[in-house]
């Protein structure tokens, strides 16, 4: 895939996710696209460098939000949301931050996004519900990609299914995505422990790590921006810095008795080399095959999967003891609507 075709495939991605700015943004990046020090850089990258791979569209886009979000870069500010512009206008500035600000730039596309939607979190809650309907015990959560832990934090969080409300009476915000399908059951997911891991993590306490967790975001949702902010308010859990599977490891081992472990990630797997993705689904199946009714574990997964044609990402539930697979439904990939499955007893 070229570098055009690449913001073209992430334009398309960006307007079915209601997002006309950034498909706007994308296409005429993909139009005018100049030669120069950030042209150099991505082209160097191999593979898959579209949506379903590296995302180096939406790479350098978190670079272009922070330099607007950081007041780096006014000129590009004034043609952001909630400005007004033509295409003229808004190509002048991006060429020029692609040139005024390419070492800045070219740092951000070195990391893959971090985008830590808190929206996923209701695909999560209701699996969550699903695996403690099987186990009644308290939950050791782990997740891998879990950049800044917003979705570490979901039972600080209510989901609300139509009349339903799952979650705390006073949280810290409330999910409402269009649900299809019977609500979760309605079990208690008390969460003992918690921990991630993240090859580059994000410490939303600091006024840089808060810049990077709010530039994934696209410029023309106030509401996620909102609903970051609002998640990131709460105590920051541990997030380790290293690589996800060798962490994982340690953390299979030591899960405590009497306790539901349950490993989580959401559109995070993409990004793992294949040689990690098939040692980590080893590992977790060698996991599995040891698991015991008083120390269970779960892996909860929203991941891009196939069917192609099938809208979002699959929300997917595998249990042990059983090596019970739930195919749970499907999920927007910002968490806007939740598929469920019925029957998944």
């Amino acid at each position: 895939m070229t570098l055009g075709a690449a913001f073209r495939a992430q334009a398309a991605a960006c307007q079915a996710l209601h997002s006309p700015f950034m498909a706007r943004l994308l296409n005429l990046l993909a139009d005018n696209w100049p030669a120069g020090p950030v042209d150099r850089y991505l082209q160097g990258f191999s593979g898959d460098i579209g949506p379903g791979g590296a995302s180096l569209p939406l790479r350098l886009a978190g670079g272009l939000h922070a330099l607007v979000l950081g007041g780096d870069c006014p000129q590009l500010a004034n043609v952001y949301p909630p400005h007004a512009a033509d295409d003229a206008q808004l190509v002048a500035a991006l060429l020029h931050a692609l040139d005024r600000h390419a070492d800045g730039l070219i740092a951000w596309a070195q990391s893959p996004p971090q985008t830590n939607e808190v929206r996923r979190s209701a695909a999560l809650i209701a699996g969550a519900h699903v695996a403690t309907a099987r186990f009644d015990l308290p939950i050791h959560l782990s997740e891998l990609g879990a950049s800044a832990g917003l979705n570490l934090l979901w039972d600080h969080y209510a989901l609300r299914v139509g009349p339903q409300r799952f979650g705390p009476e006073d949280p810290a915000l409330t999910l409402s995505p269009d649900w299809i399908g019977p609500p979760p059951p309605r079990t208690k997911a008390q969460i003992a422990s918690r921990r991630g891991v993240d090859l580059s993590p994000i410490d939303a306490t600091t006024p840089k790590g808060r810049l990077r967790l709010l530039a994934y975001l696209w410029p023309d949702q106030p509401q996620r921006l909102a609903l970051t902010r609002s998640a990131a308010s709460l105590p920051a859990p541990r997030v380790d810095q290293g690589d996800a599977i060798d962490w994982l490891q340690q953390r299979l081992d030591t899960a405590p008795t009497g306790h539901l472990h349950l490993i989580q990630h959401s559109i995070a797997w993409q990004y793992f080399p294949q040689q990690a993705q098939d040692r980590g689904r080893a590992m977790i199946t060698a996991a599995g095959d040891k698991a015991t009714d008083d120390r269970p574990l779960a892996w909860l997964s929203l991941e891009a999967a196939p069917p192609a044609h099938a809208p979002g990402a699959a929300l997917t539930l595998r249990l042990w003891p059983g090596n019970i697979t739930l195919p749970l439904g499907r999920a927007d990939f910002h968490g806007r609507w939740i598929h469920w499955n019925g029957n998944i007893a």
